[in-house]
């Protein structure tokens, strides 16, 4: 059964893991950026910026391998393919970034009670800024990648640079105010800020791959989908019920049972299941569908001998 393969974009004709290399290039060049920002102020809240950034890199390259790896077609070991190490991916990615908020919370707790002053501050400014503008136009490609194919390491490193881009826009907020004031302590106190925020994002991730792993059913919307599309295959008479539904990673998983009469052959069963599976993988590509045929008449007999128990 073809699904919307995770190993490609079809909309843009590149391989996911070529996007994921956008991000880990992205994540180099702000980095640099943001590190000579840091040797020219001073800030620990610009120090906070530039961690965040290191932690976005360390977050692409798990990414890439994920994406690589989920490349790779079923095998003998894994029938239903590699798609899960995106979700063991992006745990490992929300446990870097707890690691990171909260170095930086520490960095930012001793700059609080031990102020140093800052240099340079509107060329630091400046290089953040740029970095910042690289960040969000990656993230808003990567997103719309994310979307079409559905891959949760993609998104996950958007998000990332999202989060990243309106770090230091906060970031050079405060030490604009600093800059204008002289106030010095408003950078640690910054830089908690963003500790806490990036805090945040990493255990949200971590919830998300928990999730993941856990096997939860799809959106009500797909499933929603799926159950219409089964419906229009259906003569009257016909009936189903028992429809499950999983994810895994960029691929989605589901099956259920269908109501025939009893009279049906092999042959009329077989071939109302696959019209149902074709239907469903057109209304919702990425899906694979496992139809189970029963007759009606077992499935009334049944019902009735419960309800009469």
């Amino acid at each position: 059964m073809q699904g919307h393969s995770a190993a490609a974009d079809s909309t843009r004709g590149m391989p996911l893991p070529r996007w994921a290399l956008l991000s880990v290039a992205a994540a180099l060049v702000t980095i640099a950026l943001k590190l000579t920002a840091v040797r020219l102020t001073g800030s620990v809240g610009l120090l906070s910026d530039a961690g965040e950034s290191l932690v976005n890199l360390a977050t692409a390259l798990m990414a890439l391998f994920a994406l690589w790896y989920a490349a790779h077609p079923p095998d003998r070991e894994h029938t239903y393919g590699h798609s899960k190490i995106e979700y063991f991916a992006s745990g490992i990615e929300g446990v870097l970034i707890l690691l990171a908020g909260g170095g930086i919370l520490v960095a930012a707790g001793s700059r609080l009670f031990h102020p140093a002053p800052l240099t340079s501050l509107g060329t630091g400014l400046a290089l953040s800024l740029g970095a910042a503008a690289i960040n969000l136009a990656v993230s808003q490609v990567l997103r719309r990648v994310a979307r079409r194919s559905r891959s949760i390491a993609l998104e996950a490193e958007a998000q990332h640079l999202l989060t990243d881009v309106w770090t230091t826009v906060g970031v050079v907020a405060g030490l604009g105010l600093v800059l204008l004031t002289g106030l010095t302590w408003l950078d640690p106190l910054l830089a908690l800020a963003v500790g806490l925020h990036i805090l945040r994002t990493g255990g949200r991730l971590l919830w998300r791959s928990f999730q993941g792993l856990m096997d939860m059913a799809l959106p009500p919307s797909d499933t929603a989908v799926i159950a219409q599309a089964i419906e229009d295959c259906l003569e009257p008479g016909m009936t189903f019920h028992e429809l499950r539904t999983r994810r895994s990673g960029a691929r989605q998983f589901a099956d259920v049972h269908v109501l025939v009469p009893g009279e049906h052959s092999v042959h009329e069963a077989h071939r109302r299941a696959t019209k149902i599976e074709q239907a469903v993988r057109a209304a919702l590509p990425a899906t694979e569908l496992v139809v189970h045929v029963e007759p009606l008449e077992t499935h009334h007999a049944a019902s009735s001998a419960t309800t009469a128990s």
